[in-house]
């Protein structure tokens, strides 16, 4: 027999990530080593599992013993030492007998109550204080994967592995992680680690995937296979939902759906106010994959293409030709609207370029950006070469991020001549005009905004990192989190300050970071002066539909109050009062 009986509901509370319900069974990644594929088993073969896990141990001793003693061969009994404490370890009574136990209480194959007790343990290593303890989680994770190794899979046994539609429960995701995942499959995540504002909670948000982070202890608490609900709405984890829950998020889940559906019958719609000042929205994309999303969307154009997914999240970067095709296939696919193509933006929270011999002690303020691009110029050279060709089919722009100051703007303008000099000799076609635009996101830029406008074509103002300089809080750590304010009065200056600047000198403000995508904010960015907004795909259509309903008259009164007054939550007031005014049933 499988189990029995009703198991209780047990809610978790987080921090809301990215909207949506997810309602699926949990499938649980610790750190470290891989979680092996998962099934449920009836109470006549835990015996059969418990063996399988016996027969596992059993090789894996014999493979730790035959290392030690080649060890020793070769350098002697002091290394040696360190697979003898290996087979102490996995032959531990203590271990053997909590997975014995572990196989039959939870009634899940041997391999996957194995990684399940391995987690715990790790996982509690991991927070003990004493740095050497937690050092000695490197060796446990090196016997539990050779352990997992050694199971014999029964090629004819039932299981729901991570190939099937589930919730995706980890410690923590990279932003590659997330860009990666199949969306098939995965319906949605929950994460310990990880503030609303990294950058895996925005991808999240791009692909429209339901996203809760900061649930402590998860790992360790929750039971793979586990019925469970996630509310990206409101932070909650739910396992083992009562009948009631789930009929309640079924319904939540349906009307969410009907507005989603009313949304989607404006899509292509123009995007000006009742007014009639035009604001362009445009897609971000991090792969190419997302191109029919957008198309679907409504999107007029790509406000920002991050091409480090495409440069860095093989092995091997790719060279100048295969860039050229994917560009080139963007361009195509977005005819007749731009796309801008930022160069690599690597470090920070994002994906590092290159390994370092020495970690960055503060990584968000060293070698990332624009940076790593000019201390490496062959490869600088090798992508604007395949920007500049992909523009000669279809409307593409190039945009350089984490500018500073003026001289590395020059410097990549200078590139950028270079280039075309090289393709006009090659006889390559490319656009001569290629609009050259920068991102603004670290504060020195927006102040001296007045001089960097003359020499591009456009701004594009980065939010996530201008608010995160602006008011020095890393916007990844949620010990801040409550500090990282997108309506700081500093903030809304800046942003005024280079809205101003481009203006005077004739060339046009978007805007890419999240604040773009908060539609309690399109009123005041709007009022600011904005003329793009680029967000994720899935939010296209609902800051179409905020744009359609607000008059700018309104919004620039909002934003004059705005710039007067000295509270962070006063601004967010301000521009909340004329989004519910206008679009109210958006933002339940």
């Amino acid at each position: 027999m499988g189990k029995t009986g009703a198991e209780p509901e047990i809610i978790y509370e987080g921090i809301p990530a990215s909207p949506g319900i997810a309602i699926a069974p949990l499938h649980v990644v610790a750190r470290g080593f891989s979680a092996p594929e998962v099934y449920e088993i009836d109470e006549c073969e835990v015996g059969r599992e418990q063996d399988r896990f016996r027969l596992a141990v059993e090789i894996t001793t014999r493979q730790l013993i035959e290392l030690q003693s080649r060890l020793e061969d070769l350098s002697g009994e002091n290394e040696s030492g360190i697979f003898e404490a290996h087979v102490m370890m996995i032959e531990d009574r203590a271990v053997v007998e909590r997975v014995l136990g572990a196989i039959a209480s939870r009634l899940q194959n041997a391999e996957f109550a194995f990684y399940a007790v391995m987690q715990n343990f790790l996982e509690a290593m991991r927070r003990i204080p004493d740095p050497y303890l937690r050092e000695r989680t490197v060796d446990i994770e090196d016997v539990a994967q050779r352990v997992l190794r050694n199971f014999s899979l029964d090629s004819e046994a039932r299981h729901l592995g991570p190939d099937d539609r589930h919730i995706l429960v980890a410690y923590d995701l990279a932003p590659s992680d997330t860009a990666s995942m199949n969306r098939r499959h995965v319906l949605g995540f929950a994460t310990e680690q990880g503030s609303v504002n990294s950058h895996t909670a925005i991808l999240a948000r791009a692909f429209g995937v339901p996203a809760v982070v900061g649930l402590e202890g998860a790992v360790i608490d929750v039971m793979a296979l586990a019925p469970a609900i996630l509310d990206g709405y409101t932070g909650k984890l739910i396992l083992h939902p009562a009948p009631d829950t789930l009929e309640r998020y079924r319904k939540l889940s349906d009307a969410k759906a009907i507005v989603r559906s009313s949304l989607d019958a404006k899509r292509g719609a123009a995007t000006e106010t009742i007014d009639g000042r035009a604001i362009t929205v445009s897609a971000n994309i991090e792969i190419v994959d997302e191109l029919p999303l957008v198309k679907r969307s409504g999107a007029k154009g790509i406000g920002l293409y991050r091409t480090e997914f495409l440069l860095l999240n093989g092995e091997e970067m790719p060279d100048e030709k295969q860039q050229v095709e994917i560009y080139s296939k963007v361009a195509r696919a977005m005819a007749p609207h731009l796309v801008i193509i930022r160069t690599l933006d690597a470090g920070g929270d994002k994906i590092p370029v290159e390994p370092l011999t020495d970690p960055e002690p503060n990584p968000f303020l060293g070698w990332r950006g624009v940076r790593v691009s000019l201390a490496r110029p062959a490869m600088f050279r090798e992508q604007i070469r395949a920007i500049l060709r992909a523009s000669a089919c279809g409307k593409v722009a190039v945009m350089f991020p984490m500018i500073s100051g003026l001289s590395e703007v020059w410097r990549c303008k200078e590139m950028v001549r270079r280039c075309m000099d090289e393709l006009t000799k090659e006889g390559i076609p490319f656009d001569p005009d290629l609009p050259v635009g920068i991102m603004i996101e670290v504060p020195a830029a927006a102040l001296c905004a007045d001089m960097l406008a003359p020499e591009v074509d456009f701004f594009s103002i980065g939010t996530n990192d201008l608010i995160q300089y602006t008011v020095a809080v890393d916007r990844v750590n949620p010990h801040v989190a409550d500090l990282y304010r997108p309506t700081h009065p500093a903030v809304i200056r800046l942003i005024k300050r280079t809205i101003d600047a481009a203006n005077d000198n004739g060339i046009w403000t978007g805007i890419c970071g999240e604040m773009a995508s908060d539609i309690r904010l399109t009123p005041l960015l709007i009022g600011l002066g904005v003329e793009e907004l680029s967000v994720g795909p899935q939010q296209v259509a609902s800051v179409g539909q905020a744009i359609r309903s607000l008059s700018y008259a309104e919004c620039a009164a909002v934003a004059d109050e705005a710039l007067r007054h000295t509270r962070s939550q006063g601004i967010l007031d301000l521009s909340m009062v004329l989004a519910r005014k206008h679009y109210g049933e958006l933002l339940d």
